[in-house]
């Protein structure tokens, strides 16, 4: 059994703008609105059992100039150069929400929620060596977080049914034969049971 006290679970995006109502990835928003509902018990069961929520949001810096613009992706997305720290578009999901204890952790740049950030380090800090990688999406940053965590040797779970990719069999095709190589695969009701006394 894991320890919830030296667990967290990291939320990847889960913010308006990106699977909400100001979304600028119209077509992850509609994937993802199936499991925020599981995405809200787990932020809830997670902060009742003691371990760390913490968001991992995306605010791009000067006007959107402090993303790399080279990448199909983010020249796609560059309605989103005005947000701030402000924006509505940075808020948390209602689901989820962000309570006081929770961490919110934004990046400026990249795809990976843990390359060249400060995200695994703060975790270290605080006694954590474990992580639940949930959220958006398992077509890239997922994969990316849950490799460079599992590379600096935490146990990562990612949380089946609070983690979306578009389209739907590419989820499942990145679950089944890409993520089950690197971490524990687990519904939310499992990761809850086994933070349960």
């Amino acid at each position: 059994m894991s320890d919830p006290h030296h667990s967290a679970v990291l939320f990847i995006e889960c913010q308006r703008g990106v699977i909400g109502d100001l979304t600028v990835l119209p077509a992850l928003a509609e994937e993802a609105q199936p499991a925020r509902a599981a995405m809200g018990r787990l932020a809830t069961g997670a902060r009742a059992a003691g371990a760390r929520v913490v968001h991992l949001t995306y605010m791009p810096l000067a006007a959107g100039q402090s993303a790399n613009r080279r990448a199909p992706l983010m020249r796609r997305t560059r309605s989103n150069s005005d947000w701030d720290p402000s924006h509505p578009a940075m808020e948390v999901i209602h689901e989820i929400g962000v309570e006081p204890d929770d961490l919110v952790l934004p990046r400026h740049q990249g795809f990976s929620p843990v390359h060249s950030t400060e995200v695994l380090t703060i975790l270290r800090n605080l006694g954590i060596d474990e992580v639940v990688v949930a959220g958006v999406s398992t077509n890239l940053a997922i994969p990316l977080a849950v490799a460079g965590a599992t590379d600096e040797n935490f146990a990562v779970t990612v949380p089946t049914d609070a983690s979306v990719g578009t389209p739907r069999e590419h989820h499942e095709s990145m679950l089944k034969h890409s993520l089950a190589f690197i971490a524990r695969l687990a519904t939310v009701d499992e990761i809850l049971a086994d933070w349960s006394p």
